[in-house]
């Protein structure tokens, strides 16, 4: 019995690369290949919160920019 998640089964007539595209998909949407990457190196608490609120600093600054009307309107 095949396990679930991020497994890809080859049959007679299946194609490998074909294999392996739907496998590095299944790995992406699960968010494996992310977690690991962040795991590789410790982060301080402080860095992990001061990169959070500029990633939310710039969120906002995004979302401000694009509710505002354009400069010249002539």
């Amino acid at each position: 019995m095949p396990r679930k998640g991020t497994t890809v089964t080859l049959r007679d007539g299946d194609d490998v690369n074909r294999a392996l595209r739907k496998l590095k998909n299944k790995v992406e949407e699960a968010g494996t290949l992310k977690a690991l990457q962040k795991k590789e190196f410790y982060e301080k608490p402080t860095t992990a919160r001061k990169r959070k609120k500029a990633a939310g600093r710039a969120r906002f600054l995004n979302k401000l920019e694009k509710q505002q009307l354009p400069k010249k309107l002539f």
